[in-house]
């Protein structure tokens, strides 16, 4: 029965409408916040290859990761049972993952887990399933041990070396070298094969000369295994005959080869013969495929990348030499496995709607499709009124809450398989509108726009626009509304402006926003520039005059040639215009003002010729000091800066080399011009800097090499506005002027530092001691002093400047001192005598200089008894602690006054005089031995019993009497001090050590002990020995045998009273 055309055309559209409807599932946006607020089935995000194999060195990591809401749990299977991850302490999953970790730094073989893994993520909505996942370790197996004879070849004669790696997983990759590993040397005629072996089309007498290794080299543990050489003997003969080609493989004249689509095809024919035959390729009934062939191994083998159904058919290699051809025919069949058609997508659906799932592979041979949900086949599954199969089709109707669920679709054929997760997910959400709220859309007039309010909810909602709150829905004229919610205008007006709201609407409820568009003049250049042909040295300008919306920003911008103008100083750039000064050959070129605002643009062109002027007209021409710039403007006008910019004077035939700018203000020094900056003559315009609080007037002076121009014409004021200062005084100071004070003084800020008004200066101070207080006082001068301090003391000071607006930063601390006074006399004033023409002083500095010390006064005197000689003066510098006085005659003595002196004056003296000269030390208390009387009597005694053991050794010599003679008649006593000998001594009171057997007084003077021994025995003691100044610093020698006595020995010559008649 054939149906009336009408009728048919009906319900041809209600099946559209039904298609359609089935399949207008809701899309979730891709907005966090919504996504993370729906529920939402599982989904994996990440799973390892099918095939996976890996190196049996490291861990294994077996990758599955997933999404949803809540997040999934996981869980695996191995060879199709639980895998109980938990009882293996090898095997971990990863937080929040399931990627399986293996561990094998404790030890464990890969190879036991081997096997094929599949992964589920499961939550309330669902469950998702991985791939099935083949793991496998990669093996490098040793090459079988083989006894290789030598091969025999008879010259000409085809030959074929063959390898047979071992099966690695994966193949290893074969090449052929030397034992010396030497690459063979390959060619038409010699050539490695794709299954490894080396094929030679006819062998030469050269192919003995080496030897001949299959190597393998496996890519997982990147070792290369070596087969044993091949060594070949050939038969030469008198001539080689030439042959016909033949095929060394493949065999005979015709084979066939299956590929999968989706793979590389690669054809091969290698062929014997002399000479050795060239290769060329056919298919028939037709050309190779275009594009995606590549002849291969000096055209022994076509390679077809990417294969189709449509390269199916016969190929042929046909393989000719000088003394024919032959031809070998491959028949290659396609097959395929699995490949997608549509794939299975996610699918939401509000409840009561109706959506379907679609599956559709294909594949040679035609794929089996199996439906799967949550894992299980779905005939396994609970009965689902809703739903129902239809082969490659599951269709939903009337969708209830609690039917989510995830659909596994395997599509499957001899060759693979496919396997696909889709979820439904039926869910009731209210609209919402995604887009910004109170969106503002600018529009340029008569231009086309489009306002959008994208939306989301379940059931999908309806959308519809009002503007200005009126009832009317905008659509059609110049509204077109759209199913995603904008709302496109074709042409822009000004009545078009105004608040459009758009409102989603569904059963759950109402969602709405408000756009204002707001409809803008257009941008256009009303005056452009115009070509010109100007002189070098003037001053051409380039109008370029716009019009715009006021509401918007203008940015005018300007090129040289179509690239960026840099606006250097000879240039200025108005709002309306581009004036050049001093326009020199280098700018002739094309000019374009470009003009735009955020929403448009307009531009304009014109070409700048400039003509030379001769060099000797200038030379000629006389020379006078430039004209004053003119009409100086303050534009782009700021808190620190301002843009100056004046007209250049005539230069009068002498270039501008400089323009100074100077400043006035009528605050601090008003009247008074100061020297702002300077800018080469090429410049026109300047940024100034400025500081706060300063009513700024400018004026500019050209230079060139003649001299300097008349200032120009004062600028308008321009007033900055003020702020705290930014620094404090410099040059701070702390000096006394009197004992009891000190004065702090500092440089105070000027004009263009101030910074506000009322400035004033925060000043403190406290000693030297962090436990110290600090003291303050805020004055307008320079200056504060500080009374009532103690004489020189360190004390800590700060300076900070202050205005109405705040305080400069924190200052820095500078340390300064009180008056100063008197010092007081040095430590110790010490005296030395070398010898008999010298005198040094040594002392130390006061133990309280009050002050810094700006030297020594030194005044010293001679004398001798009653008689005085003149005072002299030495003035010593502050650090020198150290004299030397070059004596006038050997008897004088010296009487010293030291004082140190600070900037007060000399202070206290410390007296001294020098030593008498018989004297061995020299004390402080200035006791002279030589002068007392019981030293006299000392002496006179002595004396007197040498002169009675001189009378008692004449008797007993008279008498005959025996005395013992030293048998060394010339023994000496060595002095015991080595300074005896050059007659040098120390008067530093380290030196004033008293003799053996003496004692020191309480006052520094030195006594003898009292003896029992006679004064015999010490005139027979070593020689006494006595300084250039007659001090005695002989050592008395008591005898210990009074038996032994040495008579040969002069008794004058030990006697203490010559040696002191000796020295008068």
């Amino acid at each position: 029965m054939v149906m009336p055309r009408p009728r048919l055309a009906r319900a041809a559209v209600a099946l559209a409408l039904y298609l359609h409807h089935l399949v207008s599932a809701i899309e979730v946006p891709l907005d966090s916040n919504i996504q993370s607020e729906l529920p939402q089935p599982p989904t994996i995000t990440k799973q390892s290859v099918k095939d996976y194999i890996v190196d049996p060195r490291d861990n294994i990591f077996i990758e599955c990761e997933a999404k949803g809401n809540p997040v999934p749990t996981f869980s695996w299977t191995r060879n199709g049972k639980f895998f109980n991850v938990a009882k293996d302490p090898k095997v971990s999953m990863r937080r929040r993952s399931g990627t399986l970790v293996i561990d094998f730094h404790s030890g464990g073989r890969p190879e036991d887990y081997e096997g094929e893994y599949q992964c589920f993520a499961r939550n309330d909505y669902g469950t998702a399933l991985s791939s099935k996942i083949h793991l496998q370790v990669s093996k490098s197996p040793l090459w079988p041990k083989e006894k290789v004879d030598v091969i025999e070849v008879d010259e000409g004669a085809p030959l074929s070396l063959q390898c047979n790696p071992p099966p690695g997983l994966p193949s290893p990759v074969i090449f052929w070298m030397s034992s010396s590993m030497e690459p063979i040397h390959q060619d038409k005629r010699v050539s490695q094969g794709q299954n490894g072996d080396l094929y030679f089309s006819n062998v030469l007498l050269q192919d003995a000369q080496t030897d001949y290794s299959c190597n393998a080299r496996f890519h997982f543990t990147h070792t290369i295994q070596q087969k044993n050489p091949y060594t070949l003997k050939v038969k030469t003969t008198r001539g080689i005959t030439e042959t016909t080609p033949s095929f060394m493989y493949p065999y005979g004249t015709s084979s066939s080869q299956m590929v999968l689509r989706g793979v590389d095809l690669l054809l091969e024919c290698i062929a014997s013969g002399v000479p050795a035959p060239d290769i060329m390729w056919y298919k028939k009934g037709g050309e190779l495929p275009a594009g995606k062939t590549k002849l291969e191994n000096f055209n022994k083998a076509l390679r077809i990348s990417n294969v189709s159904e449509e390269d199916s058919g016969e190929y042929f290699c046909l393989a000719s030499n000088k003394m024919g051809s032959i031809r070998h025919t491959i028949s290659v069949r396609v097959k395929a496995a699995p490949y997608w058609l549509d794939e299975p997508q996610n699918l939401i659906l509000a409840p009561g709607e109706d959506g379907r799932l679609v599956c559709r592979a294909n594949g040679n041979p035609k794929p089996t499709i199996q439906w799967l949900v949550n894992g299980e086949p779905i005939e396994a599954s609970p009965p689902n009124p809703s739903r129902e199969v239809a082969g490659d089709t599951i269709v939903f109707r009337d969708t209830q809450i609690g039917s989510s669920a995830v659909y596994q679709c395997n599509a499957s054929n001899e060759h693979g398989y496919l396997l696909a997760n889709a979820f439904v997910s039926v869910l009731d959400v209210p609209p919402r509108i995604l887009a910004p709220r109170n969106q503002l859309i600018k529009v340029i007039q008569y231009n086309r726009t489009r306002l959008d309010c994208p939306f989301f909810g379940s059931p999908i909602p309806t959308l519809r626009w009002f503007k200005n709150g009126q009832g009317n829905t905008l659509d059609g004229g110049n509204y077109k509304a759209h199913e995603n919610g904008s709302l496109e205008m074709n042409m822009a007006r000004k009545e078009d402006q105004g608040i459009y709201t758009c409102v989603a609407t569904n059963i759950l409820g109402k969602a709405e926003a408000q756009v204002r568009l707001e409809v803008k003049d257009p941008t256009r250049i009303v005056r452009g520039p115009e070509d010109q042909v100007v002189k070098r040295g003037s001053m051409p300008r380039l109008h370029c005059r716009i019009k715009h919306d006021p509401t918007l920003k203008l940015t005018v911008t300007w090129l040289k040639d179509d690239a960026p103008l840099y606006i250097g100083n000879r240039m200025k750039k108005e709002d309306d215009g581009l004036t050049i000064f001093g326009v020199a050959e280098k700018d002739q070129g094309d000019y374009t003002c470009i003009a735009s605002t955020e929403l448009d643009k307009d531009s304009a062109k014109a070409y700048l010729t400039v003509l030379a002027v001769p060099a000797n007209r200038l030379r000629d021409l006389p020379k006078e000091r430039p004209d004053r710039p003119r009409d100086l403007e303050l534009t782009d006008l700021a808190e620190r800066s301002v843009r100056l910019t004046w007209i250049p004077g005539d230069d009068n035939n002498s270039p501008i080399t400089d323009y100074i700018v100077q400043f006035e203000e009528d605050r601090f020094q008003p009247g008074t011009w100061h020297n702002h900056s300077s800018y080469p003559g090429s410049v026109n315009s300047a940024v100034l800097s400025l500081s706060p609080y300063v009513n700024y007037q400018f004026r500019v002076i050209a230079v060139n090499d003649v001299g300097s121009s008349l200032p120009s014409m004062p600028s308008e004021r321009y007033q900055t506005n003020g702020a705290r200062p930014e620094i404090n005084p410099t040059g701070v100071q702390g000096a006394g002027t009197q004992r009891n004070n000190m004065e702090i003084t500092w440089t105070p800020l000027n004009a263009t530092q101030a910074y506000g008004p009322n400035l004033r200066y925060i000043v403190r101070w406290r000693r030297r001691d962090p436990r110290g207080s600090w003291y303050n006082e805020t004055v307008k001068t320079p200056r504060h002093v500080v009374w009532n301090t103690p004489i020189y003391v360190p004390y800590e000071i700060k300076v900070q400047a202050e205005n109405d607006f705040g305080r400069a930063p924190e200052p820095d601390t500078v340390i300064g001192y009180s008056g100063e006074d008197l010092p007081s006399s040095p430590r110790y004033l010490r005296i030395r005598q070398p010898n008999l023409e010298t005198i040094n002083l040594e002392w130390d500095q006061p133990e309280h200089p009050n002050g810094v010390l700006t030297g020594y006064n030194l005044r010293y005197q001679a004398f001798n008894g009653s008689k005085s000689g003149r005072i002299l003066v030495e003035n010593l510098s502050p650090n020198q602690t150290r004299f030397t006085l070059q004596r006038t005659d050997p008897i004088s003595r010296y009487r010293f006054f030291l004082r140190a002196r600070t900037q007060v004056g000399d202070g206290e003296a410390i007296v001294e005089e020098s030593p008498a000269l018989l004297n061995e030390a020299y004390t402080k208390n200035h006791v002279d031995i030589a002068t007392q009387g019981w030293f006299i009597g000392l002496m006179c005694a002595i004396a007197l019993l040498v002169l009675i053991l001189l009378i008692v050794c004449f008797i007993k010599r008279s008498r005959g009497g025996k005395y013992p003679v030293r048998d060394n008649k010339d023994e000496h006593l060595n002095p015991e001090d080595k300074n005896v000998e050059d007659g040098s001594f120390d008067y530093s009171d380290e030196d004033n050590k008293p003799l053996p057997n003496s004692q020191t007084s309480l006052d520094g003077t030195i006594k003898q002990q009292e003896s029992d021994d006679s004064l015999v025995d010490y005139g027979e003691g070593g020689e006494g020995q006595f300084n250039e100044d007659g001090s005695f610093i002989g050592q008395y020698t008591v005898k210990k045998d009074k038996e032994e006595t040495e008579g040969n020995e002069s008794s004058e010559a030990t006697s203490p009273v010559n040696a002191i008649y000796s020295l008068a």
